[in-house]
Formats: structure tokens, C-alpha cells, sequence
């Protein structure tokens, strides 16, 4: 007989609970903890700082005014996950109904950015330069991807996330989950060779 695992406890519920209740504190400290992660998933689907950051405030508003609605039948995580996935993806289909818009981001070359220029490299401008060089071939790689295999390629290999739980944020099955990482595997692995063949 298959007995059906009881559901985890939500680390969250909380401090949902505070905040269903009004203490915007509780709300603050959920912002805290998720809000490097939805920013990193956010701009790897965008590739694009400005409107990340833009996103990343109409997310924990829509959160924020959703939140009574929650109800818990899915762990807060999967749920604001849901949130900033659907707001992003709305999004990216509105900026590309829009003509003339460039998809890069002329304001997030790496070499501006903290969290990618490796300070003790900062000396060396050899190797700060190999690896400015490394994050465009990677950040052109991505933009090469279509939405949705950018999407799990960014939760799975780079927020670490399993597949069950990106099939919950995105309503899949796990199977389509595997399916599209495995074409995106393969498609990244043969766009970055074929950069490094046309650079040696």
C-alpha cells in the first residue's frame, strides 16, 4: 500500500502568518531572504539590471498584496517563486511586442559589477580581463536560450533548485523539466564551443 508522504512543514509559515497579520516586519525579514535569490532569477531571465530591479519591487508588491490570499497549500518559497517567475515572464513578452528594444543591458557590462569582478584578480588586469571575457561569452549564451529553457536553466544550475520543485514554480511536470535541461545542456555546450572555436 503507498502511504503518501506527509508534507513539510513551511520554515515560513511564521512569519507569513506575522505578516498576514499586519506586522510589516515579518514581511521585511521574507524580502531579506529571498530577495538576492528572486533577484538572481530575475536577472538571469532579463539579463538586464535596471529592469530587474524594477521587477524585483512590483514582485514583493504583488506578494505583498496577495498575501491574504496564501493560504499555504504550497510552501511560501514555491509560491513567491510563482510570483516573480509569472511577473517576469509577462514581462519579457511585453518588451518583446516592443520594437526597437535592445536586449542588452548597455549599463551591466561585468567589469561593473561587484559581484563579478573577483577582487583578488582586481591587480592582474590579464585575468580580470579573461574573466570579463568568460561572463559575456556565458551572459550571451543565456540570451540565446528561449524563455522557458533560460528559466530552468537558471533555477536549476544556478539557484541549485531541484526538479520537483521547479515543476511546482512553473506547473510542469518533472519530465519537462528534464527534457528542457537536457536540450538547454546541450544547446549552451555547443553555443560556447562554437565561441571558442571562432576565438582559437
Amino acid at each position: 500500500m503507498y502511504l503518501r508522504q506527509p508534507q513539510q512543514p513551511d520554515p515560513d509559515r511564521e512569519l507569513v502568518s506575522r505578516a498576514q497579520n499586519g506586522d510589516t516586519h515579518a514581511f521585511d525579514a521574507l524580502v531579506l531572504k529571498y530577495g538576492d535569490k528572486l533577484f538572481g532569477l530575475v536577472y538571469n531571465m532579463t539579463t538586464h539590471k535596471e529592469d530587474t530591479s524594477d521587477l524585483l519591487q512590483e514582485i514583493f508588491a504583488r506578494a505583498y498584496q496577495s498575501l491574504g490570499k496564501f493560504r499555504g497549500q504550497s510552501s511560501f518559497y514555491t509560491w513567491i517563486y510563482q510570483i516573480a517567475v509569472n511577473q517576469t515572464l509577462n514581462f519579457l513578452q511585453k518588451r518583446k511586442r516592443r520594437s526597437g528594444v535592445s536586449l542588452d543591458d548597455p549599463n551591466s557590462a561585468p567589469k561593473d559589477d561587484p559581484g563579478l569582478v573577483d577582487t583578488a584578480h582586481a591587480a592582474n588586469p590579464e585575468q580580470q580581463s579573461n574573466l570579463n571575457e568568460l561572463h559575456e561569452r556565458l551572459t550571451a549564451a543565456m540570451r540565446s536560450l528561449s524563455v522557458s529553457h533560460r528559466t530552468v536553466v537558471t533555477m536549476f544550475d544556478i539557484q541549485g533548485m531541484p526538479h520537483g520543485e521547479i515543476a511546482k514554480v512553473l506547473r510542469i511536470s518533472e519530465g519537462t523539466v528534464r527534457s528542457r535541461l537536457h536540450y538547454a545542456h546541450q544547446h549552451l555546450q555547443s553555443f560556447l564551443q562554437d565561441c571558442w572555436e571562432q576565438r582559437y
